[in-house]
């Protein structure tokens, strides 16, 4: 049966991952992405990268370049009509594949170039030194032919005013939600996000496209050291993301004519057969509770149906890895087990966490993947923010029956029971514990707790301190489910 001609594929991807020795000869953004396109081209047994209708570009935090595509069509030698931007998160590489599969099986784009990449370990090291970086500075008025992405406000008013706005922070909050939920003490969840951290870490050892490629044992991994402080507990260092890299990633997406008409060989095609996007209530206060991620389950859901199978059918996973609580949400939402392998590339600790374009390397990977496994199916999940925006492709070298499908679930997770926030005032007094952490500092010594409880009324609220004592106890044994004291000012009192 001949294929339509105007189905979405996807026939290159290409990493780089560069270690600099000096800044001297490290790479800019656009010269690691012009690398990795250019990999991704002979990926696809390209001579050459051909001239794209659009180049997408994935935010990234290196360098302002205002319209970075513009900049890397230049380096690759190549004319576009439309140069573009995502807006920020993780979930913006498979967010960016799913609307440009939509366009091409409309006609409205036969060729694309996505890429991101990231030299934050460059662009702090240069910070350091007090060296300038050689790279150019984009003209104020200079701005992308389209932003593509909805961009969502990550915190809430009252969430900044508690100084809760990191992922370093929250992602361990859900930590102890997670294990409460599943009825863990305290060690034995971590070592079992300990075990789930060093099967990633293996898969990150045999991925010649890895950051690090060191396995590691789950001992190494939970416990603190002079190489691996802890930051945010239940979590050290080598269970938080990596950002301190220098990495790059692209594919090449284009229409089965196109395919046919640059003499891409057809066993190097993977085709996307559904996409998914959706978040979850945008503010963390805002969620009903920290253990169970509705809109995964939705996203993951919808995704699996419109490619016409289910999670049992799926071989290859890759869920978004930038801390073990993320991945184990993922994983129960969609009905994965952990035993499972639940990545490709090893996850954003040791694989790399290029800020917003670690998918891009998963995708990327997962094309390689199922290449070698013909007619297998893949599941990427991406995620951005606080587990809040989700992006969902099933892949596979198999055409898809009924054409690239794609949905947006949004109505039914908006419609889900949620909290509001209660003020420090309005929460003064007794209150009830639903996860916490205590930040530490570069000493490794405890600096600030954090804690969502739950007042009388069923409203969430957070308390913070600064109190020695206060911080040391909230380290021994479990304070999920325990009855606290809010001051008025929001100070926590055990």
């Amino acid at each position: 049966m001949p294929l339509d001609p105007r189905l979405p594929v996807v026939i290159g991807g290409g990493q780089v991952s560069h270690r600099a020795a000096s800044v001297d000869d490290a790479l800019s953004p656009v010269e690691l992405m012009a690398e990795a396109v250019r990999r991704a081209a002979t990926d696809a047994g390209l001579g050459a990268v051909p001239n794209p209708d659009s180049i997408r570009v994935v935010e990234f935090l290196s360098w302002r370049y205002r319209d970075p595509a513009r900049y890397l069509a230049e380096a690759l030698g190549v004319t576009t009509r439309q140069t573009a931007s995502s807006t920020s998160g993780g979930n913006s590489p498979q967010s960016l594949v799913n609307r440009t599969a939509g366009e091409i099986q409309r006609g409205e784009l036969d060729l694309v170039v996505l890429a991101g990449a990231e030299a934050w370990r460059t662009r702090m090291r240069a910070r350091r030194a007090g060296t300038p970086l050689p790279w150019p500075v984009a003209p104020t008025d200079l701005v992308p032919d389209a932003i593509l992405g909805d961009p969502l406000k990550m915190s809430l008013d009252g969430e900044i005013d508690r100084g809760v706005i990191q992922p370093i922070q929250v992602y361990p909050i859900f930590e102890t939600a997670i294990r409460a939920a599943a009825g863990r003490t305290p060690s034995e969840q971590q070592a079992v996000a300990g075990a789930l951290w060093a099967r990633f870490s293996d898969v990150a050892a045999a991925n010649p496209a890895a950051w690090s490629r060191t396995a590691r044992t789950a001992e190494e991994i939970t416990t603190p050291g002079p190489t691996n402080r802890m930051i945010g507990s239940p979590y050290p260092k080598l269970m938080n993301s990596n950002n301190d890299v220098d990495q790059g990633a692209a594919i090449i997406m284009c229409s089965v004519e196109t395919a046919q008409r640059l003499g891409v060989p057809r066993d190097r095609w993977v085709f996307l057969h559904a996409g998914t996007d959706c978040h979850e209530h945008t503010y963390v206060s805002h969620r009903w509770s920290f253990d169970r991620t509705p809109a995964v389950e939705a996203g993951g859901r919808v995704a699996l149906e419109l490619a016409g199978i289910g999670i049992d059918d799926v071989e290859l996973v890759d869920l978004y890895s930038c801390f073990p609580s993320a991945v184990q949400l993922g994983a129960n939402s969609l009905g994965l087990s952990l035993d499972r392998q639940l990545t490709r590339t090893g996850g954003l600790t040791f694989a790399g966490g290029p800020w917003n374009n670690y998918v891009m390397h998963a995708m990327a990977t997962m094309v390689g993947d199922a290449r070698e496994r013909p007619g297998a199916f893949g599941l990427v999940w991406a995620n951005g923010g606080f587990v809040t925006k989700h992006a969902f492709g099933v892949y596979s070298t198999e055409p898809p029956a009924e054409g690239y499908r794609s949905a947006e679930p949004q109505a039914e997770i908006d419609a889900l029971p949620r909290r509001e926030l209660a003020a420090p005032a309005e929460a003064a007094g007794s209150a009830r514990i639903e996860g916490y952490t205590v930040m530490h500092d570069r000493d490794g010594e405890p600096e600030q707790a954090l804690a969502s409880c739950l007042i009388a009324d069923g409203r969430r609220a957070w308390g913070t301190s600064a109190d020695r004592d206060t911080t040391r106890a909230l380290l021994e044994g479990e304070w999920v489910g325990r009855t606290v004291e809010l001051t008025p000012e929001g100070d926590l009192r055990v």
